[in-house]
């Protein structure tokens, strides 16, 4: 029997591969591709929830910054370092401009001082040495004709009253005299002695009738006060000691002078009038 090979031939079925689709599927296959389709829209409404699970369009989440504190030991100790490098250049500069002001300056700006070089300029003239008691019309005095014999004031403390004719002429040498009420209480006594010890051009002691409780003087300068610890004192004694002297620079620790106290003013040598009867020289101490 011989086979028909004309148009309408027996059809070859389709070729395809192991676990594949037909190669040549016909366009009636598309249903599957349909199929398909229903999986992306059931992915597409699947979407929503990888969002919800932290899916690709949701937003990253910023991570918290966890504040640890500012290094407050470090800061204090800079600042205080800051703090002492200010302290020790201002007062440098304070130092540099106080030196350059004069003595007279320093002396003025003292609060309470009272400048009788400038108010009563006559009291503190004399024009000889004198013997024997002399009058002040200032207590303690400040200036004027005094004895020939000096109080010594190499930092000298004396217990008891001394002539104020002395203690005169040891500021016109330039000393700074402390003075104070004779009932001042031992804990101040003691801390104006620690200001006098040990320094030259400095003695203290006891004024009777004082009308402030310290006095401290030197030729032509004094300031009152009620406390030794009044930081004025040290300010008068560095403003004024050996400044204001019309004999600057006359020693305090040699020749005649006096370590005796009383206020009755003893003379080394005799007044001019009796030095003749007593074969004594003028100018030559002579023992009391």
């Amino acid at each position: 029997m011989s086979t028909s090979h004309g148009g309408g031939g027996s059809r070859r079925p389709p070729s395809t591969k192991p676990g594949g689709k037909p190669k040549d599927s016909p366009v009636g296959g598309s249903p599957a591709k349909k199929a398909g389709s229903t999986g992306s829209a059931a992915k597409k409404a699947g979407a929503p929830a990888k969002k919800a699970g932290g899916g690709k369009g949701k937003k990253p989440i910023t991570p918290v910054k966890v504040n640890a504190g500012r290094p407050w030991g470090a800061i204090l100790l800079f600042a205080a370092v800051g703090a002492i490098a200010l302290g020790i250049i201002g007062f440098g500069a304070f130092a540099v401009f106080q030196n350059s002001k004069s003595w007279e300056d320093r002396a003025a700006a003292i609060s309470g001082i009272k400048n009788y070089r400038k108010s009563d300029p006559k009291m503190l003239k004399y024009e000889k040495h004198e013997y024997g008691s002399l009058k002040y019309t200032v207590a303690p005095p400040v200036g004027g004709t005094h004895n020939p014999n000096w109080q010594r004031c190499q930092g000298d403390v004396y217990n008891a009253p001394i002539a104020s004719e002395h203690a005169v002429h040891s500021m016109e040498h330039g000393a700074v005299w402390i003075t104070y009420q004779p009932d001042l209480a031992k804990s101040e006594v003691d801390k104006l002695a620690k200001k006098v010890k040990g320094h030259d051009y400095m003695l203290m002691s006891p004024f009777p009738g004082l009308d402030k409780k310290i006095s401290v003087q030197t030729w032509g300068y004094q300031l009152k006060v009620d406390s030794a610890s009044d930081k004025r004192i040290d300010e008068f004694v560095s403003a004024l000691r050996e400044k204001s002297a019309p004999e600057q620079g006359a020693t305090c620790t040699a020749g005649s002078y006096i370590t005796e106290t009383g206020t009755t003013p003893r003379d080394l040598q005799p007044p001019p009038d009796q030095q003749q009867q007593q074969g004594g020289q003028p100018g030559v101490p002579t023992t009391p």
